[in-house]
């Protein structure tokens, strides 16, 4: 099953694998209702130099009943998580007012939609791409929605077996849709012990699509790590610091967390797309090499005379004077001067050799 990844087009980035990697600030459901925090978010993520910020779309009649019970009871508020779904929602100006200020921003303006009434609403908002939730793999009223526009999708498989990717993948296919997969595990916070950076490389090679990660662990570690083994996306949650109020803040990053990550993807990618010659460039430390090599000297100052045995030398800094291959052909010569042990010693403080 497994082809050459070609590189998907988000909104002007390319996603390919061990390419510059793109960054996604996922809010989530952080603001908690509130469109002044969300806002906030907007240039949170824009000071730390992220390249996306994505939220999430829910209509809670679209989606949800109050049969749905809470994944972790934390509201103080809500009694169903019906009740919290609707709380969260925004209406279409507000969505746009998000949009466009993320791009002022320069940002790209992502949201996961949870139902087909959730597309169509942010379709009107303008979305150049459509991020798929780990739960709704198999959602084909979703894909079917989201792709009439032929923008891409980015999949989440974190409650998926290589069963249901498969058949995400030719799903997709099927539509004509561009596609990028995430590794992601479904545990807030994720134990490094679960991150599964293995998963990248495998589900790249299985399905060949770009693979990039979508990590819950609060820590910036799988990313850089993922980074490194040249994952082309990356997706964190953030709050605006460790205490804040909501159930992914232990599985987010903080502002300063944030900041890091975009450091670090601008090193690996630094150090990733600038190979180094090695003979190259030790032809151009060749001054420096001489400074922190060694030379022959006396190991104490002789007098004239002196017929020199390998006990007398020794090597000091710096190099470019008599080297160790010159070791066998200066034991036994006699010195022409007195010669002391602070300096190098020279050809010219050698008696001639005898014919």
């Amino acid at each position: 099953m497994s082809k050459p990844a070609n590189p998907v087009s988000l909104d002007g980035h390319e996603i390919r694998q061990a390419g510059r990697p793109f960054l996604i600030a996922e809010v989530a459901q952080a603001h908690d209702g509130s469109l002044g925090f969300a806002h906030a978010f907007v240039d949170l993520a824009a000071e730390a130099g992220m390249d996306a910020i994505k939220f999430q779309t829910h209509i809670a009649e679209a989606e949800s009943t109050r049969d749905e019970t809470f994944r972790v009871p934390f509201s103080f508020q809500d009694k169903t998580r019906f009740d919290y779904w609707r709380r969260m929602e925004f209406t279409v100006s507000e969505w746009e007012g998000l949009a466009s200020h993320a791009r002022e921003k320069g940002l790209v303006f992502l949201s996961s939609c949870f139902s087909v009434e959730a597309v169509r609403m942010m379709r009107r908002v303008g979305m150049p791409a459509w991020k798929v939730g780990s739960g709704e793999v198999a959602s084909q009223e979703l894909f079917d929605c989201m792709a009439e526009g032929g923008e891409p999708m980015l999949l989440s498989t974190g409650m998926s077996s290589y069963e249901d990717i498969g058949k995400a993948v030719e799903r997709v296919d099927a539509l004509g849709i561009p596609l990028v997969l995430f590794q992601c595990t479904s545990r807030y916070p994720t134990r490094l012990e679960d991150v599964g950076l293995n998963v990248i490389d495998e589900m790249h090679e299985r399905f060949g699509r770009p693979v990039g990660l979508s990590d819950h662990s609060g820590t910036i570690w799988p990313s850089v790590a993922a980074m490194a083994r040249g994952a082309p996306v990356i997706e964190v949650h953030i709050a605006m610091h460790g205490g804040q109020f909501g159930p992914d803040t232990p599985a987010s990053l903080t502002p300063g967390e944030l900041a890091q990550l975009v450091q670090a993807r601008n090193a690996i990618h630094t150090m990733q797309t600038c190979p180094v010659d090695k003979d190259g460039f030790s032809e151009e430390m060749r001054e420096m090499r001489s400074l922190f090599g060694k030379s022959l000297a006396l190991r104490q100052g002789l007098p004239a005379g002196t017929e020199l045995k390998a006990e007398h030398l020794t090597f000091k800094k710096p190099g470019g004077g008599l080297a160790r291959k010159d070791l066998e052909t200066v034991v036994k010569r006699r010195l022409a001067h007195d010669v002391p042990a602070d300096r190098l010693l020279r050809l010219d403080d050698l008696e001639p050799a005898e014919s």
